[in-house]
């Protein structure tokens, strides 16, 4: 006999399910979709997934994988292969010298987030972050029982957390920073002086810096930089997502301190008992020399589709502070065309056919006056989307 049960007798969910941040780009997202369900042809410059997906080589080791029967499961930290050939394309390609029992290989960067907040944040530690910083980082110190603390960040600075900041708001709960470079919304990256600075400003205070390097790979300066050249004890988070164009490979890695790197494996064995195994095995063609020259092409479309977008927005009356330097991303103030960040997304989507992330994704400080937009589609339909918001700004 079936038992129904009244609203009143239903279980409490726990309070971190209210604490949780929504993700605006998603949801973005999922209107768009809908409105290309309509029939609307809707150019989305919102989610931040690029257009190139997996090389050839790399779809093809993967099913030679499959049918080699490696689709089991893996050590936790990852397959010996892949962390050696991580370990190599740090010394050949980014000049630090990184050995792979420190490279933890995870279900994506989130994977690495989220062991990284586990094996570090005790409850009620507090961690540093620069508004604006993508959402779903608070997310993970959240869930670890700590307390994300966004700090304003300004244009003058890069819109990147500062040592002066660290000086100014540590206080007797905080544990440590996490930035990015680049960073998602804005596409700037911290220059090499000023990172420095702030780590040592956190090791005085005996704290941990967490380096999400996500697009670390997407720079468009002379030579891509990671952190590990300064400091063997930052915490770095990458993921074969972006540069790679894996998305939904779900493949990650941690960079750990050697004193760390067997807490991390412990907590990845009983997390995730491993990364996706096939994905594993694919992303060691990753790093083939022809697969690399890929990369660099497809790199250097990111960067033509900037250095397009770029100039177009700032005509069309979008005022981009800080010119971006690497991701995909230009993160633009519409102040003389909107007091509402939200309502001038809404709109651009709904009359222009053009989809952009409202500046309240990415922390209260630039809210009401950011948009993000994302580069992530082919030069003409970049022309086209510029050619929309023309005629809807008119």
């Amino acid at each position: 006999m079936a038992i129904f049960l009244s609203a009143a007798a239903m279980f409490r969910l726990a309070q971190r399910t209210d604490q949780v941040l929504p993700f605006y780009a998603v949801e973005v997202f999922k209107q768009a979709s809908a409105l290309n369900a309509q029939g609307r042809d809707v150019i989305s410059l919102g989610i931040g997934e690029p257009d190139f997906t997996a090389p050839p080589q790399v779809v093809e080791t993967l099913n030679r994988a499959a049918s080699a029967g490696l689709s089991g499961y893996t050590p936790p930290a990852g397959i010996g292969p892949l962390r050696e050939a991580l370990a190599l394309y740090y010394e050949e390609h980014l000049g630090a010298r990184v050995d792979a029992s420190r490279i933890i290989i995870t279900s994506g960067a989130s994977g690495a987030l989220l062991l990284a907040a586990m094996a570090l944040i005790n409850p009620g530690d507090e961690v540093l972050m620069p508004d604006p910083s993508y959402p779903a980082n608070q997310n993970f110190i959240l869930g670890a029982g700590g307390v994300p603390r966004l700090i304003p960040s300004s244009a003058a600075h890069r819109f990147q957390l500062t040592a002066d900041d660290v000086r100014a708001h540590w206080g007797p709960n905080t544990r440590g920073v996490l930035i990015a470079s680049p960073s998602n919304p804005t596409g700037t990256t911290i220059a090499t002086a000023d990172l420095r600075e702030l780590i040592e400003e956190v090791h005085k205070r005996d704290g941990f810096v967490i380096m999400d390097e996500i697009y670390q790979g997407l720079y468009y300066g002379d030579k891509p930089q990671t952190a590990l050249v300064l400091d063997d004890q930052v915490i770095v988070i990458n993921s074969f997502s972006k540069y790679f164009h894996m998305t939904g490979w779900r493949l990650g890695w941690m960079v750990a301190p050697p004193h760390m790197a067997p807490a991390v494996e412990k907590l990845a064995s009983s997390i995730a008992i491993c990364a996706p195994s096939l994905a594993q095995h694919a992303a060691l063609t990753c790093f083939e020399p022809e697969v690399l020259r890929l990369y660099e092409n497809r790199r250097l479309s990111f960067q033509q589709r900037r250095d397009y977008l770029l100039p177009q927005l700032q005509r069309l009356g979008l005022h981009v502070p800080v010119p971006p330097d690497g991701a995909f991303y230009i993160y633009a103030d519409i102040s003389q065309l909107s007091d509402n960040s939200d309502v001038f997304a809404h709109r651009l989507l709904h009359e222009a056919g053009v989809a952009a992330v409202p500046g309240r994704d990415f922390g209260p400080a630039h809210a009401a006056k950011a948009v993000r937009f994302s580069y992530t589609v082919g030069l003409d339909r970049l022309q086209e989307a510029v050619y929309r918001m023309e005629q809807f700004l008119l």
